[in-house]
């Protein structure tokens, strides 16, 4: 049969997929009226409460079945593909954990605010999560190499492009001409604001605390990925 491949977990992922991507956009466009109701901190504590525990029942279903359905191609074994999956992965984190994000307002440390950010990553794209989601995406499903690698991949860049969809939408509705104005001086597109010289990199930008943190993060992950992975398998999802 022509879709013999596509197993009961394909069908799950995307619906936990499918999930997350409600609850995460949905809570962010309520963010204006929630925090009338709450304040800042509280909905943004809401917000952690809502879509941590759901990332971590995707990471986790991820995990454990990770090699379902049809195996496309097998390039674990190809000198150099592992270091080139590692880079991509780590270049991938730099994008999704931009230090331009207050990561004290992140926590609800401070009080959380809604920023107009035209520097340090936001001068290569506009939307740097979009294209860690996409790098990361690339490279998981060269080493993986499954259906369900793939099935999972393009639910996740398709959640997030819809997000640059509803962030540029709600960044509209808040900033009006401001927003539009910054639009037209940044991408979507990585380096193309650059490449069209409406932007200049500026590295001291990137000079920041929040990038060790990001640096150490990558190193910390690279070494418990394998102990991430039997934890994981532990539980009988």
């Amino acid at each position: 049969m022509l879709f013999t491949w596509f197993t009961p977990s394909h069908g799950i992922i995307l619906g936990l997929l499918l999930s997350f991507a409600i609850a995460h956009s949905g809570l962010a466009a309520l963010r204006p009226w929630g925090e009338k109701l709450i304040g800042p901190r509280m909905y943004r504590i809401l917000f952690a409460l809502v879509s941590l525990p759901l990332a971590s029942v995707l990471i986790i279903y991820f995990f454990n079945h990770r090699y379902d359905g049809l195996q496309m191609w097998q390039v674990q074994g190809i000198p150099g593909i592992k270091p080139l999956v590692w880079v991509l992965s780590a270049v991938s984190f730099l994008f999704l954990y931009p230090a331009t994000f207050n990561l004290l307002e992140i926590a609800a440390i401070q009080k959380p605010e809604v920023h107009l950010y035209e520097t340090g990553i936001i001068r290569i794209t506009r939307h740097p999560q979009m294209v860690g989601q996409i790098i990361w995406c690339i490279a998981h499903t060269i080493w993986i190499g499954t259906t369900f690698t793939l099935v999972t991949s393009i639910g996740l860049i398709l959640h997030h492009c819809f997000g640059v969809w509803h962030g540029d939408r709600r960044l509209l509705a808040r900033y009006g001409a401001a927003f539009t104005a910054v639009k037209e001086r940044t991408s979507i597109v990585p380096f193309l604001a650059i490449v069209q010289k409406k932007q200049t990199l500026k590295w001291q930008e990137f000079l920041r605390p929040a990038y060790l943190g990001v640096a150490a993060f990558i190193l910390l992950l690279w070494w418990a990925h394998p102990l991430l992975i039997n934890a994981t398998a532990r539980v009988a999802w």
